[in-house]
């Protein structure tokens, strides 16, 4: 279903081996908590997707995991930005800007993270849209 809502919007994609069960389970015990059911069943048939550009739309399961470790450390970036607590990372632009699902409260939707000045923008209802506007749209196309 994944793979085919992606190559209905795009048909130059790049799809790689789905993740198993036992590389989901053990990201969500790295994570400490539960990734959402939309994004678990997309990485269950492909792990990631990419475009015609090389831009990781969706990331690997692996990137999930280790930019969200890296990001919702109290070390990383001190002061500097809002809390990421709240939000789980899974995808780019390629030149900055990052999607993530709200955990808390839990949601479908997507926003976008703007790397400049912080702010957290509404993107897409749930992933499929996401999906849909990020293979169709052009530059900035979330703003």
């Amino acid at each position: 279903m994944w793979k085919e809502a992606a190559a209905g919007a795009s048909p130059d994609l790049e799809f790689r081996a789905p993740v198993d069960a036992a590389a989901l389970a053990e990201a969500e015990r790295r994570l400490g908590r539960s990734l959402p059911g939309q994004l678990t069943a997309l990485l269950k048939e492909t792990n990631g997707v990419a475009d015609g550009y090389g831009t990781d739309i969706v990331w690997s399961l692996d990137r999930v995991v280790e930019h969200n470790l890296q990001f919702w450390s109290p070390d990383t970036f001190p002061g500097l930005y809002m809390p990421f607590d709240p939000l789980l990372f899974f995808g780019d632009n390629g030149g900055g800007d990052q999607f993530a699902f709200v955990l808390t409260p839990e949601r479908p939707d997507i926003f976008v993270w703007d790397h400049e000045n912080d702010s957290r923008l509404w993107a897409a209802r749930e992933l499929k849209d996401y999906l849909h506007r990020s293979l169709l749209g052009e530059g900035d196309w979330y703003r």
